[in-house]
């Protein structure tokens, strides 16, 4: 077999470079809001004509030109058991930035860090709590994390686009570092004694960084030690746990800068 020009080995290459780089988002909900979105970089856009109705204002404000094609024969390169209702775009992986970028602190900060929280259901659902009450940032490790894709993007339901996701190189530096300029950094474990509560007595105006672990192991040792302390959740039993992304959303709620135990925040 004839050896490849070394152009055509250095064009794959860029190609396979450039295909990794690039991500498909489906369903309504998660294309129109990385259509409407300034900061994407958006490549592709496939549609049925139902889809294309549905979505024309959006279509319009983004200035593409959308592939038409009929229901059965859709083009986008999905997973089969994908549910995209006839939307397909497209899209560079956002950029957020450094997390002095998006998570300046400040009195009654919220951050959400996730220590090996690979499932992107989870993740997307934890980016719309999130969202939902205020957190600056979700935070993860660069490695055995839950990169941005289409199934994250759908669960997110347009959180994504809005809410800050930065993946780093060390967790556990990044919260020695948060914890060096002022954070407070609650580590969630199922066996701690203090609840979240209990932890953020006399102290829910200062910035607080709640990290959560993967569903059974929970967080690493090295997480462990490296936060100020270990919270739980306060239940009604002995039994019955949540998921991952109920317990962000729990803790997050649990967190907030508000005097009593209920109300709105300050």
């Amino acid at each position: 077999m004839a050896k490849k020009p070394k152009w055509v080995v250095e064009k794959e290459r860029g190609a396979k470079a450039e295909e990794a780089r690039t991500v498909w988002l489906f369903g309504h909900h998660a294309v129109r809001d990385a259509l409407v979105n300034p900061r994407r970089e958006r490549l592709r856009l496939v549609l049925t004509p139902n889809a294309a109705e549905k979505l024309s204002d959006a279509i319009a404000q983004s200035g593409m030109t959308p592939e038409i094609h009929d229901p059965r024969s859709f083009k986008a390169p999905l997973d089969p058991g994908s549910v995209h209702q006839g939307a397909a775009l497209e899209v560079v992986p956002l950029d957020w930035g450094t997390i002095e970028d998006v998570a300046p602190g400040g009195p009654g900060a919220r951050l959400v860090l996730l220590d090996r929280v690979t499932d992107p259901h989870n993740v997307g659902a934890i980016l719309r709590s999130a969202e939902v009450f205020g957190a600056q940032a979700v935070i993860g490790p660069r490695h055995h994390a839950a990169p941005e894709t289409g199934a994250l993007a759908k669960t997110a339901s347009g959180a994504l686009e809005r809410q800050p996701y930065l993946r780093v190189r060390n967790l556990s530096d990044t919260i020695l570092e948060l914890r060096a300029i002022g954070w407070l950094v609650l580590g969630l474990d199922g066996e701690a004694e203090t609840t979240i509560e209990g932890a953020l007595d006399g102290r829910r105006d200062r910035p607080v960084a709640l990290v959560l672990g993967a569903e059974g192991p929970g967080l690493r040792p090295r997480t462990k030690e490296s936060c100020d302390a270990l919270v739980g959740i306060a239940a009604a039993g002995d039994f019955g746990s949540l998921n991952v992304s109920n317990a962000a959303a729990v803790a997050l709620y649990a967190s907030l800068p508000r005097a009593g135990g209920g109300g709105t925040p300050e």
